[in-house]
C-alpha cells in the first residue's frame, strides 16, 4: 500500500496550497497607510497647537497694549488738567481730557484710537501712519454708539466682529461731575484679523513643507517597509512552494531580528513535517508491507479442504499465528501514538530491587535462556513501574530472539551518579556497526527480525518509555576480549530516590 493523495488528505494537508482570486490589501499596504496616518496626525496635531498657542499669544499681547492703554486713560484723569500757572487742578471738560489721553498716546501697529463724545465721534490721532482709522467702520460706530455709560465690561477686552474684520477693544466711558451731562468714551482697537495674518501664513508654510515631508515619508517609508517585509516575502513563496511530496525547500535566514526568528522557527517547522510525512510515509509502506501477509491467510483459506481434519488444523494454526502477529502490531502502533500524552508515564515509588526480581521472574517464560541477576538496586525511585516493566521485558525479549538457546542473559538495576540504570546484557551475535543509529527507528529490522518476521517496534517502544521518564536508552558493547554479546542500558533520572546503594550479585565484566 503506497501513500497516495489520499493520505495526504487524511492528515489534512491539501495537495496545493489555495490562491487567493480577490483582491486584498497586502501587509506593505496595512503598514504603509498606518505610517502614513500616524505621520499625518502627528503632524497635524503639532501645527494645530502651535497655531492655537500663536493665537493666544498675538492676543494675549493685544489684551496686554489695551490694558496698558486704559491705565494711561485712567493716570491722565488721575492727574489733571493743567492750570495757566502750570499746576494740575482737576477736570473741568470730558472732552479736553478725552483729547489729552488721544493725543498722548501712539498708536501700535495695526492699532486704531479714538474719542466720542455723547454717542458721536469727535477726535482720533493725528499720526496715523501705523494706524487704522476706526471711525470709517460703520457697523463698529454704530455699535459704540449703542454702548451705554453704566456697561460692566467696558475696561474688560472684548472682540467684536464686523463685515470688515474683526476687532479686540476696550470701550471706556469717561465722565466728571465738572461737567455734568456729557457722557464721553476712550476707545482703543486692535485689527485681529491684520495681527493674526503673520500667524496664518507660518502656518500655510507649515502645511505645504508638511505635506511635502509627508510625501517624502511615504515614499522613503514604502521601500523601508518593502525591505523590512521582505523575509515575508520569502517565506510566502516558500510556502507556496512546499508541496506534499517535496517539503525541502527552507528559507535562507539572514540577521537576527524578529523575522529572521520566524524563518528559522519555519525552517524548523517545515523539517519536522518532513521528517513526520517521511515517518508517515514510511509506517504505510511498512505496515502495508505486514498486512499484505493477511493474502496468505485468505490463499490457505481459500485451499481449505473442509473434510481434511489434520488441513482444517493447519490453517487454523496458521490464521492465529497471523491475526496474533497483527494484534501484536496494532497493540505496538497504539503505544507509540500515546507516548506523547502526558500520562503517557505514571510515577509512583517503586522498590527497584523487587521489581528487578518481579521482571526476572516474568523473564524465564521468554525462552531456554539462563537469566541472570548481575546487580540490584536496593532503592526506592518514583517510576511507571509497569512502563519500565514492559521496556525491560522487551528488552529481554530481544537477548532471547538474538542470543542462542541455553546462553546466558544477564539483567541488573543500579544507581550510578544520580541515574537509575537497567539493563540488559546477552551473548549473542551483536549489532552490526553499520545498524547501531538505525535500530531505535520505527520499522527498522535486523537479520533475526527478518527471518522471524519481527514489525521492527520493539526498540522504538523502549525508547519511548524512557523518553517519558526524561531518560534514554542506548547500546553497549562488551570490552575487548569479553566474548560476544550486546548490551543495552535503560538510562533514567533518579526522581524520588530514597536510597543510592546497588548490590553487586555476580562480578561481572567493568561497564565502560
Amino acid at each position: 500500500m503506497r501513500n497516495g493523495p489520499a493520505s495526504g488528505r487524511a492528515l489534512g494537508v491539501p495537495s496545493e496550497a489555495p490562491r487567493a482570486t480577490t483582491s486584498r490589501v497586502t501587509v506593505r499596504g496595512r503598514l504603509m497607510t498606518a505610517v502614513v496616518a500616524l505621520t499625518a496626525a502627528a503632524m497635524t496635531v503639532a501645527g494645530v497647537t502651535g497655531l492655537a498657542l500663536q493665537l493666544r499669544a498675538t492676543d494675549a499681547r493685544i489684551d496686554d497694549s489695551l490694558s496698558r492703554a486704559v491705565t494711561a486713560l485712567r493716570s491722565t484723569q488721575a492727574e489733571g488738567q493743567v492750570q495757566p500757572d502750570g499746576s494740575r487742578g482737576p477736570w473741568t471738560s470730558v472732552q479736553a481730557m478725552l483729547r489729552e489721553a488721544v493725543e498722548a498716546r501712539v498708536p501700535a501697529e495695526h492699532e486704531g484710537m479714538l474719542s466720542m463724545i455723547d454717542g458721536t465721534f469727535d477726535l482720533r490721532p493725528a499720526d496715523e501712519t501705523r494706524a487704522i482709522r476706526l471711525d470709517t467702520d460703520e457697523e463698529l460706530m454704530a455699535w459704540l454708539g449703542g454702548l451705554t455709560p453704566d456697561d460692566p465690561l467696558s475696561d474688560v477686552p472684548r472682540t467684536v466682529r464686523t463685515s470688515v474684520t474683526e476687532y479686540r477693544l476696550v470701550a471706556v466711558p469717561v465722565s466728571l461731575e465738572a461737567d455734568p451731562g456729557v457722557a464721553g468714551m476712550f476707545v482703543v482697537a486692535s485689527d485681529r484679523t491684520a495681527q493674526n495674518a503673520g500667524v496664518w501664513r507660518i502656518f500655510a508654510t507649515y502645511s505645504l513643507v508638511g505635506l511635502v515631508a509627508l510625501a517624502v515619508t511615504s515614499l522613503v517609508a514604502w521601500f523601508v517597509v518593502g525591505r523590512m517585509l521582505r523575509p515575508v516575502r520569502v517565506l510566502r513563496d516558500t510556502v507556496r512552494r512546499v508541496t506534499e511530496s517535496d517539503l525541502s525547500e527552507r528559507i535562507a535566514v539572514r540577521g537576527k531580528d524578529d523575522l529572521s526568528d520566524l524563518a528559522a522557527s519555519v525552517n524548523s517547522m517545515l523539517a519536522r513535517l518532513e521528517g513526520a510525512f517521511g515517518s508517515q510515509r514510511e509506517l504505510l509502506d511498512d505496515v502495508g508491507h505486514e498486512l499484505r501477509t493477511l493474502t496468505i491467510v485468505r490463499g490457505h483459506l481459500e485451499l481449505l479442504d473442509p473434510g481434511d481434519e489434520s488441513d482444517v488444523r493447519a490453517t487454523q494454526s496458521l490464521a492465529l499465528d497471523e491475526l496474533d502477529r497483527m494484534q501484536r502490531l496494532v497493540d505496538d502502533l497504539v503505544t507509540l501514538a500515546t507516548a506523547d500524552r502526558p500520562d503517557f508515564v505514571r510515577r509512583a515509588p517503586v522498590d527497584v530491587g523487587r521489581l528487578t526480581d518481579d521482571v526476572l521472574e516474568k523473564a524465564r517464560g521468554l525462552g531456554e535462556r539462563r537469566f541472570v541477576v548481575v546487580s540490584r538496586a536496593d532503592v526506592m525511585a518514583d517510576v511507571d513501574a509497569q512502563r519500565v516493566t514492559q521496556a525491560w521485558l522487551q528488552l529481554l525479549a530481544n537477548a532471547v530472539r538474538f542470543s542462542a538457546p541455553g546462553s546466558t542473559v544477564r539483567l541488573g538495576s543500579e544507581v550510578s551518579a544520580g541515574r537509575l540504570l537497567v539493563w540488559v546484557r546477552d551473548e549473542g551475535p551483536g549489532v552490526p556497526r553499520d545498524e547501531e543509529t538505525r535500530i531505535f527507528e520505527r520499522f527498522h529490522r535486523g537479520q533475526a527480525d527478518r527471518v522471524q518476521h519481527g514489525a521492527g517496534l520493539g526498540l522504538p517502544i523502549v525508547a519511548a518509555i524512557a523518553a517519558a521518564h526524561g531518560g534514554r536508552v542506548f547500546l553497549e558493547h562488551p570490552p575487548p576480549g569479553a566474548g560476544p554479546g550486546v548490551g543495552f542500558v535503560l538510562d533514567l533520572p533518579a526522581v524520588g530516590l530514597v536510597d543510592g546503594e546497588s548490590e553487586s550479585l555476580e562480578l561481572v565484566e567493568p561497564r565502560r
